[in-house]
């Protein structure tokens, strides 16, 4: 037998996998002649009602004499307006994330003491048993930090008595330790796939007093320091990232796998699978991808010929990835404006500010204007299209110089807190098991004896 290495695709497997291909194919007719809402979307793009929740809210159309009309989009946690929760983070300057974790949890805005206490809890909370970063982290490094964070978190759970015990107290108790480690896990992996690389390791250890952005700057950067904005801006990142509906993949994947009735580490281990998807999480990292591309075709940024010239590239296929996609551009839910970029837009040109960046803020915002433009004309689309919150966040992580390999794991940092909101909602209304049907449209064949194949 042949040697090979571990990652090699055999051509052995090849053959196995055109056999696949030419076997495994469902007629796309079908799913039109069985009205198969596939992705659990009809023809219209509209989502079919799967569930019913009192986490979040999102807005994008109203309803004007009678007739559903798109309209610009808000977004609500636990019936605040994400607007609301920002901006009196920013009023006051305190750090919002923490606050946000608690209401989407529990439910309800906390006191002061309240979130006080909640406060100390995740200080509390953000530390890892004994030798876990060398025997876990150190070890095996992986070049793909949400990887990374699975194993982290799968883990930890051989480090709880309590794994199996889904009761709310436990189940509650568990999924504050895992926002409160969340960043540990994800910035020590970092560090170690650095140090394999080549580069000095350093293994910074939180600090109790600071708040869960303020700790992901300090961790990370190897003098620990960052300034007022940059820690602010990040936090409202993780306030806009911290949840957006029952009905996106990876939430979906947490009402699903809690309905199976396993465990807290499974489920929120299944959700990052989910959420590592560049269809889902990794769609900031294309935006950064496409404007260095663009950078380098556009001669002068300020030509707005130039840029619709490179941008229509985009959408013909003859640029950047070949994909026909202005990543950044769209929605599946909003089709006027999404409520996240709006507030993202605002900070963004004063950090840029401080950062040096401005002609670079001026190119996003050129494109931000010319895309839709060029959509509607080039596809017929006619629904509106608007840049959407990953538009802006990988620019604000790149102007923090933070890695492209930390801009997914970052996501899971705060949407952890929407899952364990869903995860806790799901256990205190669970019923069935979440079941959809799939149709067989096969054959069913006569069994051919081994040897007469």
């Amino acid at each position: 037998m042949a040697s090979y290495h571990y990652s090699d695709v055999t051509p052995e497997i090849q053959a196995h996998a055109a056999r696949s291909l030419e076997n495994c194919q469902i007629d796309p007719e079908d799913y039109r002649r069985y009205d198969v809402k596939r992705g659990l979307r009809d023809l219209d793009g509209k989502g079919v009602l799967a569930g019913l929740t009192e986490v979040s809210d999102i807005i994008s159309k109203k309803v004007v004499d009678g007739v559903e009309v798109p309209c610009e989009g808000e977004l609500y946690f636990r019936g605040y307006n994400i607007e609301d929760l920002v901006g009196s983070a920013l009023r006051e300057k305190r750090f919002g994330f923490e606050e946000t974790a608690y209401l989407l949890m529990f439910g309800q805005l906390p006191t002061r003491s309240e979130l006080e206490d909640f406060t100390q809890l995740l200080s509390s909370y953000r530390t890892l048993p004994k030798n876990f970063v060398r025997d876990v982290i150190l070890k095996s490094p992986s070049s793909d930090m949400m990887n990374s964070l699975a194993k982290c978190v799968l883990s930890i759970a051989s480090y709880d008595d309590k794994t199996d015990d889904i009761s709310l107290p436990n189940v509650a108790r568990q999924c504050i330790q895992l926002i409160a480690t969340f960043p540990l896990y994800a910035v020590y992996s970092y560090q170690a796939y650095t140090y394999k690389e080549g580069n000095s390791l350093f293994i910074h250890a939180p600090r109790p007093e600071l708040s869960t952005a303020e700790n992901i700057l300090t961790l990370l950067r190897a003098d620990s320091s960052y300034s007022f904005w940059e820690a602010h801006i990040l936090d409202i990142c993780l306030m806009l990232h911290a949840e957006h509906g029952g009905g996106n993949n990876s939430t979906f994947t947490t009402h699903v796998v809690t309905s199976s009735g396993t465990d807290t580490y499974s489920c929120m281990a299944a959700a990052l699978a989910s959420l590592k998807g560049p269809k889902h999480g990794g769609a900031n990292i294309k935006v950064i991808q496409m404007f260095e591309d663009m950078k380098k075709e556009v001669r002068d940024w300020t030509d707005e010929e130039e840029i619709s010239a490179y941008l229509k590239a985009l959408l013909h296929g003859e640029a950047f990835d070949k994909a026909g996609l202005i990543y950044g551009m769209g929605h599946a839910v909003y089709s006027l404006s999404d409520p996240r970029a709006n507030i993202l837009r605002r900070f963004v040109e004063t950090l840029s500010r401080e950062k040096g960046r401005t002609d670079e803020y001026d190119l996003y915002a050129r494109v931000e204007r010319l895309a839709p433009q060029i959509i509607a004309h080039e596809r017929k689309i006619y629904k509106g299209v608007a840049a959407n919150v990953d538009f802006y966040s990988g620019f604000v992580y790149h102007m923090l110089d933070l890695p492209l390999e930390l801009y997914t794991p970052l996501f899971a940092m705060a949407r952890i807190a929407g899952w364990s909101a869903h995860r806790i909602e799901e256990l205190i209304n669970m019923g069935k098991i979440i079941r959809p049907a799939y149709k067989y449209v096969g054959t069913h064949r006569d069994y051919t004896p081994l040897d007469q194949r």
